[in-house]
C-alpha cells in the first residue's frame, strides 16, 4: 500500500457535483492499493498514520497526531499511486490491485483508522470519477509504503 498523507485545514471529495466527504483540520489520505497487500499492511499503515506526529503543538513544533488535536480524515482510493513510468510516456497500472481484492481492503482501512480513532472516516467512492479540493496546512505532505516499513 502506498498513501499520500496531507495535513489540511479542510478537505472534501466530490462526485458528479455532489460531496461525497468532507473534512475540517485533520489528513486527507490518498491510497494506492497492489495485488500483494494484506491485512497486515492495512493493520501496520493505519497505526502508523494515526500516529504520524505533524500537527503543531503550542511551541510550533510538529509534535501532535491527529488524534491529539482531535483532526478528522478523509480516504480517497487511488490507484495511480502505482503507475510505472519506466517504458514510455503512457503509465502502467499493473501493480494496482484489481477491485476484487482493493475494495475489500480499502474498506477495511476505513474501518481500522475509525476504530483506533473513534472517528467517522470520511471517503470518496471507490473507482470513481472523483473531484477532491483541500487546503493543504503548512504545507505537509507524507508518503509512506508498507513495502518500506524502515
Amino acid at each position: 500500500m502506498i498513501a499520500v498523507i496531507q495535513r489540511v485545514a479542510e478537505s472534501s471529495v466530490s462526485i458528479s457535483g455532489n460531496v461525497s466527504g468532507s473534512i475540517d483540520q485533520g489528513l486527507l489520505i490518498l491510497l494506492g492499493i497492489e495485488e500483494a497487500d494484506n491485512q497486515e499492511d492495512v493493520d501496520w499503515l493505519a497505526k502508523k498514520i494515526t500516529q504520524l506526529r505533524i500537527f503543531s503543538d503550542a511551541e510550533g513544533k510538529m509534535n501532535l497526531s491527529c488524534m491529539d488535536v482531535d483532526g478528522e480524515y478523509l480516504v480517497i482510493s487511488q490507484f495511480t499511486l502505482h503507475a510505472s513510468t519506466k517504458k514510455g510516456n503512457r503509465p502502467s497500472y499493473i501493480k494496482a490491485a484489481r477491485p476484487e481484492t482493493a475494495i475489500p481492503l480499502y474498506n477495511a482501512f476505513k474501518s481500522t483508522i475509525s476504530q483506533i480513532t473513534s472517528k467517522q472516516v470520511q471517503s470518496g467512492e471507490f473507482g470513481a470519477d472523483m473531484q477532491v479540493s483541500l487546503i493543504n496546512d503548512g504545507p505537509v505532505t507524507i508518503i509512506i509504503d508498507t513495502r518500506d516499513r524502515k
